[in-house]
């Protein structure tokens, strides 16, 4: 791969100018309404607003994002808009094409022009990424960071489609919030299915741990075949930079910003191979209710980093090779539940990495990543579950029991 770390700086700077973007300029807010104004009742559809919980979504409290508005005052006095068929239908045909239809057609001309504006952001990046790595013919020299730039680009433009469908829908439900905190301690475990064609493995055991120490996440994860032997081992953890940590959120949306590293072994006895990488990159969260009042309750999720592997052979060693991959997610997410235990999220995804289980579409430009969706609900105060499904050159789907030590979900 060539010039990482000025493609790593790339995605740096994409991170930030989705996480800082919609709210630069509005430290300076509208005198304080009058005492009639302060005094007026809420509507009926401003009800869940009223919740000590939700009260406090709109501003992060405490941390780096704190003196960050989340909305503009006269966006956070409107009461949520009804929901209206018509503007549903619009933000598919033909709003999968021009995103920021969809609110328009429901008279939200602010939220339109800020998803047409993230739409065309994506649109100028896959034409400044794409042109050039097309004249070079995917030049080695040049190939690294213009196609972290087609994958900013392509992320820009998805997540503004995805903004633009939920904006529409989003009426129709009372959003979800941010769990205020989460457990200290995390155990998983279930089974996984995997069906790839090029390996005869089906059956795998799913185990994992995640552990939160204030501003920093220890992860681990495990997927074993019994019957064929494969093994896939991943340790990982992550610093938060910015953003309130995941076990003292409070009020906060989630936005943050974290440093993420790993290490993986994945050993192929049936076939007499093993791979082993380590891996460092940024992952970053924005709430999008940042962007409009519309999209509350959900949010968009990137991150990028590089992963060094190598291949190797059982036996005498021979043809080992090492080589560069580069990482690359994004994928736009809800919030689930309100108050009380049950909490959790949802994320529909693309993850352009092609080591894992379900490898990479067999499609399009280039080797492209696969799509995913997953998530993960507490039932109760203890126990929860998590599921996974992934498409790329296989199809992989997990469920997974979890149970929490040391707090409240």
């Amino acid at each position: 791969m060539a010039h990482p770390g000025r493609s790593l700086r790339l995605r740096v700077g994409l991170v930030f100018i989705l996480a800082w973007w919609p709210g630069e300029g509005r430290a300076e807010e509208a005198p304080g309404a009058a005492p009639s104004e302060q005094a007026a009742a809420p509507v009926a559809s401003d009800a869940p607003r009223e919740s000590p919980e939700l009260a406090q979504v709109p501003m992060a409290s405490e941390g780096p994002l704190a003196r960050t508005p989340l909305l503009e005052t006269s966006e956070l006095a409107q009461p949520r808009p009804a929901f209206r068929v018509l503007p549903v239908v619009v933000s598919v045909v033909p709003g999968l094409l021009f995103h920021g239809l969809g609110p328009l057609a429901a008279g939200d001309t602010r939220t339109a022009g800020r998803l047409f504006a993230v739409e065309g952001t994506g649109l100028g990046l896959l034409f400044v990424g794409g042109a050039p790595l097309a004249l070079t013919g995917a030049s080695r020299r040049v190939v690294g960071p213009l196609y972290t730039v087609c994958l900013a680009g392509a992320g820009l433009f998805s997540l503004s489609a995805m903004a633009n469908l939920y904006s529409t829908v989003s009426p129709a439900f009372t959003p979800g919030v941010a769990a205020p905190r989460l457990p200290p301690l995390e155990l998983d475990f279930g089974y996984q299915h995997v069906s790839d064609p090029n390996f005869d493995y089906r059956h795998f055991l799913a185990l994992g741990a995640t552990a939160r120490l204030t501003s920093v996440r220890l992860e681990s994860a495990v997927r074993l075949s019994p019957g064929d032997g494969n093994m896939r081992l991943r340790l990982g953890g992550a610093y938060r930079v910015l953003g309130e940590p995941e076990q003292a959120r409070g009020g906060a949306d989630g936005t943050a910003l974290d440093v993420e590293a790993g290490v993986i072994y994945h050993r192929f006895p049936t076939e007499g191979f093993f791979m082993g990488s380590a891996e460092l990159g940024l992952r970053g969260r924005y709430a999008m209710a940042r962007l409009s009042p519309r999209l509350e309750g959900s949010f968009a999720e990137v991150s990028a980093g590089l992963a060094f592997q190598g291949y190797g052979y059982f036996g005498p060693i021979s043809e080992d090779a090492l080589h560069q991959q580069l990482l690359f997610t994004f994928g736009y997410g809800v919030y689930l539940g309100h108050a009380g235990p049950l909490r959790g999220e949802a994320l529909l995804y693309y993850d352009h990495r092609k080591d894992d289980y379900a490898g990479g579409l067999k499609a399009g430009a280039g080797v492209p990543g696969h799509f995913g969706l997953r998530g993960r609900v507490l039932l109760s105060e203890r126990w929860g579950v998590s599921a996974d499904v992934q498409a790329g050159s296989a199809y992989v789907a997990r469920l997974s029991a979890v149970y929490t030590l040391g707090g409240e979900p």
